[in-house]
């Protein structure tokens, strides 16, 4: 290999790295994230324990960039479409449920932590509400690409044979959840399928 050739593939490295380096600081990881511990790990699947999480829901139906008009609803409220007018952080990640047992689908933005002790802005829309996710252990399977019907419902299988394997006993709803706004491209994204468990004594290790 020559030099020129040689100071090209460096140069191109370096530009990997930094644009790299550059997306983790401005896009996710400039946002706080939802709090859990790692009860156990096994390459994309792990057993998670979540607390409480105070959300901001709307109905949705299935779409992770919200062209149902979910997403806007969700980012209004937050951008001070609230009773006082308050300015709520973005946090990571974007929860989706999809319609189930005559139950619609639903959008939620994680509220900051502070909300835990502090008062929370209630929404001026009645198409949004401020609702508890309830704490508990999640089967969960971590994927880059796009977040739609086709890669979830292949992430969901791949989580729902492992977690049988693994003899964690889930229930039959699930959720998705999205870490990176729409525009990070496929390879860099960070999605996940999340499923609670039905017993969650029996995973107790």
């Amino acid at each position: 290999m020559n030099r020129r050739k040689m100071l090209y593939l460096i140069s191109t490295l370096v530009v990997v790295v930094l644009f790299v380096s550059g997306w983790r600081i401005t896009a996710r990881s400039a946002y706080e994230s939802a709090a859990y511990d790692v009860v156990k790990s096994d390459g994309d699947f792990e057993l998670r324990e979540y607390p409480d999480l105070k959300l901001a829901m709307t109905s949705s139906e299935f779409d992770a960039q919200g062209k149902d008009g979910s997403f806007m609803r969700l980012f209004r409220y937050i951008d001070g479409a609230n009773q006082g007018a308050q300015k709520v952080a973005m946090t990571t990640p974007v929860f989706m449920e999809p319609e189930h047992d005559q139950v619609a689908g639903q959008m939620a933005f994680v509220l900051p932590q502070k909300y835990d002790s502090q008062a929370v802005p209630q929404p001026v829309s009645e198409a949004v509400q401020i609702q508890e996710r309830k704490g508990g252990r999640f089967a969960v399977i971590r994927f880059s690409g796009r977040l739609n019907q086709e890669t979830v419902k292949n992430a969901e299988a791949k989580l729902r044979d492992w977690a049988s394997g693994a003899g964690l006993v889930c229930r039959n709803e699930v959720e998705y959840a999205g870490y990176d706004p729409p525009w990070t491209p496929g390879p860099f994204r960070r999605n996940e399928v999340l499923i609670r468990l039905k017993d969650e004594t029996s995973s107790r290790q």
